[in-house]
């Protein structure tokens, strides 16, 4: 991970700041929710991945980071409003935006840095990246659409299930890397290869998230099993109700269509689901997806930038938190 952690070292700082004058042009009304969910951290992996595509293809100047910190801007906003929809107490740690400043407030919020994000795009005067940011938007809003109406069912299929991540994260991870190699001036392969590339990681995180929800709290900083408690039958919880017995299985459909699991529920069902290995199995799922990143890059150029894109999909199978 050498060479992931050196080049994020080194782009982080030029991020940031991209990120703060974005912040710093919002109206003064909009600033303090602005600045509370970009300070709460995160890996900064999208505009990572802009810049990253951006100079394998040879773009080298400078005003790849406004566009870069699009993407962030853009995935701050669905933060925001995933926090109210799941009526989250805290995000990474803080306290969350609704919690502090409002719901009204968090959600208006929420849709000023997308549109400011959307200005910013515009300013490269480019359609194709203007309709690649605009499908990253929409997509990504069907995805959650998806998730909240398969919320508490108990018969949402592996299909649907993946349609639902396509939307609501991978997608996300596709368009910042599309957008880097647009605005490279990347060949169609290319960009075809640079958002194949990204749709198939985003898979990836999203399923090792999924995975990860059941760790232990103390190792990975989040309460266990929240998505259990949300009603969310991600890949680990589909799997351990097919493994219960046919009494079991009608007491846990009954609890968890009703949202009747208590927190005790929860732990004990992340436990089962360890002693099980059926997070692991969501990892094996999602190494499948990485296997297909790694194949899109063998249709890019060589460069230094796709030894950390290699590196990036190694990140994601390895990922504690």
């Amino acid at each position: 991970m050498l060479l992931l952690k050196a080049r994020l070292g080194r782009e982080l700082p030029a991020i940031n700041k991209a990120l703060q004058e974005a912040v710093d042009a919002l109206h003064p009304s909009v600033q303090p929710v602005a600045q509370h969910i970009l300070d709460a951290g995160g890996k900064r992996l999208r505009p990572l991945l802009v810049i990253l595509l951006a100079r394998l293809l040879g773009h080298d100047a400078p005003d790849i980071y406004p566009l870069a910190a699009s993407m962030e801007m853009l995935h701050a906003a669905t933060l925001l409003h995933d926090d109210v929809l799941d009526n989250a107490d805290s995000r990474r740690g803080r306290e969350a935006a609704h919690v502090r400043f409002g719901v009204p407030v968090t959600i208006l919020a929420g849709d000023a840095l997308l549109a400011s994000a959307n200005a910013c795009v515009a300013r490269y005067d480019d359609p194709a990246l203007c309709r690649c940011f605009s499908q990253a938007t929409s997509r990504t809003a069907a995805g959650e659409i998806l998730e909240i109406a398969s919320q508490r069912h108990v018969d949402v299929s592996a299909e649907t299930y993946a349609d639902i991540i396509r939307g609501k994260t991978a997608w996300l991870i596709r368009a910042s890397c599309e957008m880097g190699a647009l605005r490279a001036g990347g060949n169609v392969m290319q960009v075809a290869a640079a958002a194949e590339y990204g749709e198939n990681l985003g898979m990836a995180f999203q399923l090792v998230d999924d995975a990860l929800d059941f760790a232990d709290s103390g190792e990975t900083g989040k309460p266990t099993a929240g998505d259990v408690r949300e009603g969310k039958l991600t890949p680990p919880l589909r799997l351990y109700r097919q493994w219960l017995n046919e009494e079991e299985r009608a007491t846990f459909d009954t609890a968890f269509v009703c949202g009747l699991l208590t927190e005790d529920d929860a732990r004990r069902i992340a436990a089962e689901v360890r002693a099980q290995g059926f997070d692991r199995a969501a990892r094996e799922e999602a190494v499948a997806y990485l296997d297909k990143a790694l194949m899109a890059l063998d249709r890019l150029p060589e460069g230094k930038e796709l030894d950390v894109l290699r590196q990036m999909a190694e990140y994601v199978r390895d990922r504690k938190k």
